[in-house]
């Protein structure tokens, strides 16, 4: 039984069983692979079904003597030992060897947001004299107005689009669709680029339907979309590190701090646990203080 074989029956077990998407079954395998190295750098003969706790802890302290963060290492744990709990699953083996390692503590990292001005200030450097400033401008307001993930973004297609019904279909992650609301405004921003710009450009077979294309018809990379965002903060001065997720995080706070509520955020982030919405109320405690002062009887 060969670690490479399992780890490709894994990772189709992730994408038919499970749904993930291929940057999802990417990272799992990634950290499976740096076990694999390990074993081999250190000539260690053990096979998936045998391996040892203590050679799995002795894998984890070299990690964590390798300056990786307390995140990366709790990450590696779990994902190390999903894979082993599919082998499990499977009757490769009767045990699962991270039983009984447990993963180091991580704080819960409140998420960087933008301010309506910051992300006005990165609007207004944008060039709209170039062809693709029109659609720059509609990526980073459906990025804001909607509150995409990047790969939601760049799959967005035009058959997703219910203008009419004022939202888009959105494909999250495992492929489960949600319908998002989108403004008039996010909405013009679209139609726009797609009258003025998309119409000339000339779409390669199987990106008729993609919404946002790059220059040579095809769609664009994620990599693309955040060198797109990395530009503009530097064009605006903008001393910030953020990315295309910050968008994200940005509509969601703004909707709290307007005093949406937390389930719908939930519904149109979509997030499966309302624990992973709740993070954003740590963002503005000014809506703890009004619950406080709006509800409470000593008020």
């Amino acid at each position: 039984m060969k670690w490479n074989q399992l780890l490709k029956d894994y990772q189709h077990y992730l994408r038919i069983e499970r749904g993930l998407s291929s940057n999802s079954i990417e990272n799992y395998s990634y950290d499976i692979h740096k076990l694999i190295n390990y074993l081999k750098a250190h000539q260690i003969k053990e096979s998936p079904a045998d391996i040892q706790e203590s050679t799995i802890q002795q894998f984890i302290y070299s990690i964590a003597k390798s300056s990786s963060s307390v995140r990366t290492q709790a990450r590696i744990i779990a994902g190390l030992r999903g894979f082993f709990s599919y082998l499990i699953f499977e009757n490769y083996r009767e045990n699962n060897p991270l039983d009984l390692i447990e993963a180091p503590k991580i704080g819960r990292k409140l998420p960087d947001t933008l301010s309506t001005q910051e992300i006005d200030e990165l609007i207004k450097n944008i060039d709209l004299s170039k062809p693709e400033g029109e659609r720059n401008k509609a990526i980073i307001e459906t990025l804001y107005s909607c509150g995409l993930r990047v790969t939601e973004l760049v799959n967005l297609k035009i058959s997703d689009l219910f203008f009419e019904e004022g939202f888009i279909k959105v494909s999250g992650k495992g492929n489960k669709e949600r319908f998002v609301p989108i403004s008039n405004y996010t909405t013009k921003l679209i139609e726009t680029y797609r009258n003025k710009i998309r119409v000339h450009i000339s779409i390669k077979k199987q990106f008729e339907d993609t919404l946002f294309l790059n220059r040579r018809g095809g769609k664009l990379s994620r990599a693309m979309i955040f060198t797109i965002v990395k530009r503009l903060a530097e064009e605006a001065q903008l001393n910030k590190k953020i990315s295309p997720h910050t968008f994200r995080h940005s509509f969601a706070s703004h909707l709290l701090e307007n005093g949406a509520d937390l389930r719908s955020i939930q519904q149109m982030l979509g997030h499966e646990s309302i624990t992973t919405t709740e993070i954003y109320m740590h963002t503005d405690r000014s809506q703890l203080k009004k619950a406080i002062q709006k509800f409470h009887p000593r008020s």
